[in-house]
């Protein structure tokens, strides 16, 4: 699975892993592929500056990127405080309902909320990037399309690749316009925020948008035939996020979560603002049910939904309230059946693609 792209960056395989989990991000590297750390968690830059330096210590001196999410238009004088204050107080009641309706106990005292959706704000994506920078990362991602010019010109002044995400052509035109070096074209079926367009049709549409520029595909990969077809529709290489979730290297802190994923099928995803105020899909859940109840007040616009509920998803989290309890995930939860290795899931991936290359071989040869 080597292409110009994987080659370009000094990996084996064509394999981007993003993972909010360092322990994930640095297994996918020892692999042969290229593990992407998930930033938008670390509010404090020391965390990060903490698990950067655990990943140094653990990947061997293989490539390794930092993956943010930051706005491309910069919004002066905004803090946390100043957007939390435009939230409604019937969302907050209708937070305060469903949690009581489902007996979710309040945290203890002392405690606060634990992941806050703040990774969207840039003063802490910029935050971020001081710390990431003194970092020898190979590849900088943007999940919120392309970053701010000077950020760019940052990366590529230090050496660092630039990728950014886009759910369509157009995106992915805007992105090459910002000088962005790699584009992911993530499906429809993907976790986590998506557009609504299927990866079998987004990817060659986008290969085509951005050429000469190489294209990662992503959204519903899980297996190696699907990488191969994803090179075969012009890819030089395949991005990856839920697949790992089930891994044992994967620090979801629930053993109650990691049930619902590998019980669940692929059409138990819904797309939902439930999360962030975005569409993002994740595991189909009584409180993604509950905000898109056409009887409730609905989710409020990205930043405002975030930070509303963050609190409630980590009581959610905390005491493991079953029937609430969710995740972003793609649609290829349904193949996520059992706990493995990262090694393990990559062994299957490369054999599943040399699979697929010596099925279309043999085809090939019979029609000659």
């Amino acid at each position: 699975m080597e292409t110009e792209l994987s080659k370009r960056l000094g990996v084996e395989h064509a394999i981007f892993g993003f993972t909010p989990f360092p322990a994930v991000a640095a297994a996918i590297t020892r692999a042969g592929g290229f593990g992407v750390l998930g930033a938008v968690r670390y509010t404090a830059p020391d965390d990060l500056a903490r698990d950067l330096d655990w990943m140094q210590d653990h990947t061997d001196g293989l490539p390794y990127g930092l993956d943010v999410v930051m706005p491309a238009k910069k919004v002066e004088g905004v803090t946390e405080a100043d957007v939390e204050a435009m939230i409604p107080d019937g969302h907050r009641r209708f937070v305060a309902k469903t949690l009581a309706e489902h007996g979710v106990p309040e945290l203890p005292d002392g405690e606060a909320s634990g992941w806050r959706i703040t990774g969207w704000m840039e003063q802490v994506a910029r935050s971020q990037l001081d710390v990431a920078f003194d970092y020898p990362i190979a590849l900088l991602a943007n999940a919120l399309g392309s970053p701010p010019p000077d950020v760019v010109d940052r990366a590529h002044q230090q050496g660092v690749l630039v990728a950014a995400l886009a759910g369509s052509a157009k995106h992915a035109r805007r992105h090459a316009d910002a000088g962005i070096d790699v584009v992911v074209a993530q499906g429809y079926e993907a976790g986590g925020h998506t557009g609504e367009i299927a990866s079998m049709v987004l990817t060659p549409e986008v290969v085509d948008a951005v050429d000469p520029l190489p294209v990662l595909a992503a959204g519903g990969i899980g297996s190696g035939e699907q990488i191969a077809a994803g090179l075969a529709l012009g890819a030089q290489g395949v991005w990856l996020g839920s697949i790992w979730l089930t891994t044992t290297e994967a620090d979801l802190h629930s053993r109650a979560l990691t049930a619902k994923l590998l019980a669940a099928g692929s059409g138990d995803t819904v797309r939902s603002r439930a999360l962030t105020g975005k569409p993002a899909r994740q595991l189909r859940t009584e409180w993604t049910d509950a905000w898109d109840d056409p009887d409730g007040p609905g989710p409020l616009p990205m930043p405002l939904q975030g930070l509303l509920v963050a609190e409630a998803v980590s009581r959610i989290q905390k005491y493991e309230v079953e029937p609430l309890l969710g995740t972003p995930v793609g649609q290829i939860v349904g193949r996520m059946t059992s706990e493995r290795g990262v090694q393990e899931v990559f062994d299957d991936l490369t054999r599943g693609f040399e699979r697929a290359v010596a099925r279309l071989n043999r085809i090939a040869q019979r029609s000659r």
